[in-house]
C-alpha cells in the first residue's frame, strides 16, 4: 500500500488470508435464493449444503426431501413432522400466532394481486419463455457430451433474458459483494444492460402524452437517434424552443414500470411465503432485503426521485460555493415528469482520457481531480444522497474545467457516524495503520461478538501488502498528430475483485458491512484510477488542497 495517492491497486489476485472460520451474521444469498427461485433456477447454494449447516443458517433450512429424512419439515410450518406421517400439533397460543399470520398474508397476497391485475398472467408467460430458452441451451450442452454452464451463469443469461427487473436486480447484485456469493457478484459483473431501441414515434407518444402537449411545441429540434438506450430508458438529444439551449430528454421505456412493479411484487410475495414457511428465513430478514430491493429499483422508474436527487446536489454545490468548480445538469421541471426528464446537455470528456482532458481545457488535470474529491467527499455528508456512481461515463470534464456530475440514477445515504469511521479508514489508509482501519471497519459494519482488532489488523495488512509491488497498468495510444492518450486497465470486475477480498477479510472476522459501505468504497477506487491517470504524483492524504478532514468542520460533525 502506497502513500501517494489512494492507491489502491485492485489488478491482483486474492491474496493469501489465515484460515479462520467465517462468522456469517446475516442473509448474504437469500434474497438470491429468491430471485433464481422466482426464475426457475436453481438457488446459489445447494440443498445439501444448507442442511449442513455450511451456508451459516442452520439445519432448519434444508430440503424438504433431506428434512424429511432426519424426522422434521423444514421450518415448522404448523406442525413438527414425523416419519410415518404423525404430526405433533404446536403450542394453542403458537398455533393461533401463526395462523394470524397467515391471514395477514393472504390480505397481503390478494391486495398486491388486485394492483397487478392481468399483467401477471403475461408477464408469467414471457417468464415461461425465457427459461425455456436458456434451460434448452443447457440440454443442447448435454446431448454434445458438454457439462452443462456453472449455475451464476445459467442464472446471469436467465436475467438477461428476462428483461428489465432482472437485468436491474443483476446489476444490483454486482455492486452488493456484502450481499451475495462471490461467484455471483463476479458473473453478473457481466451481465448486459444493452437492448434495442425503442423506435422514435414511441418516444414521441410517450413524450407528447406526459407532457399534454407535442413534441414541435416544445422543443426546436430533437435526435431522432437515441444518445443512449439500456432496459428501463433511452436518452436524445434536443433543442429547447425560444431559448434554443442544448437539453437532453430521457424517457422510460413503454411498459417497463408495469413489468417491474409484476416482477418485483412477485419477489417480494415469494419472499413472504418462503419466511411463512420457514421460520429460520425471517431472522435473516429477507423480506425486508428483498423489500429495500424492490423500493430502490422502483425508485430508478420515477423521474421525479432522480430529479430530486440532482437538485439536492446542485443546492449543495449553491451552499458550499462549489459552482466555480463543479457543476450538474439543470433539470426542466415544468417539462419533466415520471417517466420523462428534461435537462441541460453537459458536453465534456470523460476523467479517464487525459489527452482530452488537457485538449478541451487550459485547467491542469491535476486540479480538475482535486475539485472533482473535494466536491465528491463534501457531498457524501453534505446531502441527503451522495452520488454512487461515479464511474468515468458520469463524471465529464467541461471546457471551462469544471466537473459535470451527471446520472443519478444510483445514489447512497450514510449517517455522521458512519463518515467519520470512513475518514478515519482513509486516513489510516494513507498511512499504513492497519490497527486503526481494523477499528475503523469494526464501526462501520455489525458484528455479534468481540472482534480481535490485532488479528483483524494483520489480516487487513496481508490483503493491502498484496498489492504494494504492481504499479497501476496504463494502456497508452498514439493518436493523429502525434498526440498520445492514456487510460488505466483496470476494469469493474477487479474494482470489485478488492470489494469481495475486503468482504471475505471482515467476515472471517466476525464482521458484516452494510451495502452503502460497499457503494462508498467503490466510488473511492472510482477515484484511485482518476489519481493514477491524471495525477499520479498526487498524495491525496497529505496534500493540504485535499479537504477530506474539512468535511468535519464544514458540516459540523465534530
Amino acid at each position: 500500500m502506497q502513500s501517494a495517492g489512494l492507491r489502491i491497486n485492485t489488478k491482483v489476485a486474492s491474496p493469501s488470508v489465515p484460515a479462520r472460520a467465517p462468522r456469517r451474521t446475516g442473509a448474504r444469498c437469500t434474497s438470491l435464493y429468491v430471485a433464481c427461485r422466482a426464475a426457475g433456477g436453481a438457488p446459489p447454494y445447494s440443498a445439501s449444503s444448507r442442511a449442513s449447516g455450511s451456508s451459516g443458517r442452520g439445519s432448519g433450512t434444508g430440503s424438504a426431501g433431506s428434512a424429511a429424512s432426519a424426522g422434521t419439515w423444514p421450518g415448522g410450518g404448523f406442525g413438527s413432522f414425523r416419519p410415518g406421517g404423525a404430526a405433533i400439533p404446536e403450542d394453542a397460543a403458537q398455533l393461533a400466532k401463526r395462523l394470524g399470520e397467515l391471514q395477514e398474508l393472504l390480505r397481503e397476497a390478494a391486495q398486491i394481486a388486485l394492483a397487478t391485475g392481468p399483467r401477471g398472467i403475461t408477464r408469467s408467460a414471457q417468464a415461461a419463455q425465457a427459461l425455456l430458452s436458456v434451460a434448452r441451451e443447457q440440454a443442447a450442452l448435454l446431448q454434445a457430451g458438454q457439462p452443462p454452464e456453472q449455475p451464476p451463469v445459467v442464472l446471469r443469461k436467465l436475467f438477461e433474458r428476462l428483461g428489465a427487473t432482472y437485468i436491474k436486480l443483476g446489476q444490483f447484485i454486482a455492486s452488493s459483494p456484502t450481499l451475495f456469493p462471490e461467484e455471483y457478484v463476479l458473473e453478473f459483473q457481466k451481465c448486459l444492460d444493452s437492448t434495442e431501441p425503442v423506435p422514435f414515434e414511441v418516444i414521441r407518444r410517450t413524450v407528447e402524452s406526459e407532457l399534454g402537449m407535442g413534441l414541435e411545441d416544445v422543443f426546436a429540434s430533437v435526435d431522432q437517434r437515441p444518445l443512449a438506450t439500456a432496459s428501463i430508458a433511452q436518452v436524445h438529444a434536443a433543442v429547447l424552443r425560444g431559448s434554443n439551449k442544448e437539453v437532453v430528454i430521457k424517457v422510460l421505456k413503454p411498459g417497463v414500470e408495469d413489468v417491474l412493479t409484476t416482477d418485483l411484487n412477485f419477489l417480494y410475495l415469494s419472499s413472504r411465503f418462503l419466511e411463512f414457511i420457514s421460520p429460520d428465513l425471517a431472522r435473516t430478514s429477507l423480506s425486508a432485503i428483498v423489500g429495500d430491493i424492490r423500493n430502490s429499483m422502483l425508485e430508478e422508474v420515477d423521474f421525479r426521485k432522480e430529479a430530486a436527487h440532482v437538485a439536492q446536489f446542485a443546492d449543495y454545490l449553491d451552499r458550499a460555493g462549489l459552482r466555480r468548480v463543479a457543476t450538474c445538469p439543470g433539470i426542466y421541471r415544468q417539462f419533466s415528469t415520471q417517466r420523462v426528464m428534461v435537462m441541460d446537455r453537459l458536453r465534456g470528456v470523460p476523467l479517464t482520457d487525459l489527452d482530452a482532458v488537457r485538449s478541451i481545457t487550459s485547467v491542469e488535470p491535476e486540479l480538475v481531480l482535486i475539485n472533482a474529491l473535494n466536491t465528491w467527499f463534501g457531498s457524501v455528508v453534505g446531502c441527503e444522497t451522495f452520488h454512487a456512481d461515479v464511474h468515468a461515463g458520469n463524471l465529464l470534464v467541461l471546457p471551462d474545467g469544471r466537473v459535470g456530475f451527471i446520472d443519478f440514477g444510483i445514489v447512497g445515504r450514510i449517517s455522521p457516524v458512519t463518515w467519520r469511521a470512513i475518514e478515519a479508514l482513509l486516513l489510516a489508509t494513507g498511512s499504513q495503520d492497519y490497527e486503526t482501519m481494523a477499528k475503523a471497519l469494526v464501526t462501520i459494519g455489525a458484528t455479534s461478538q468481540e472482534v480481535d482488532i490485532k488479528a483483524f489488523a494483520a489480516d487487513l495488512e496481508k490483503l493491502f501488502s498484496s498489492l504494494q509491488a504492481i504499479d497501476a497498468e496504463l494502456i497508452v495510444q498514439a493518436g493523429a498528430g502525434g498526440t498520445v492518450s492514456a487510460s488505466v486497465a483496470a476494469d469493474d470486475a477487479a474494482v470489485n475483485r478488492f470489494l469481495l477480498d475486503l468482504v471475505r477479510v471482515g467476515e472471517n472476522n466476525g464482521i458484516r458491512f452494510p451495502r452503502e459501505f460497499a457503494l462508498l468504497i467503490k466510488q473511492l477506487l472510482y477515484f484511485d484510477r482518476y489519481n493514477r491517470i491524471l495525477a499520479p504524483q498526487l498524495r491525496v492524504f497529505d496534500d493540504q488542497r485535499i479537504n477530506l478532514r474539512q468535511v468535519d468542520l464544514d458540516f459540523d460533525l465534530n
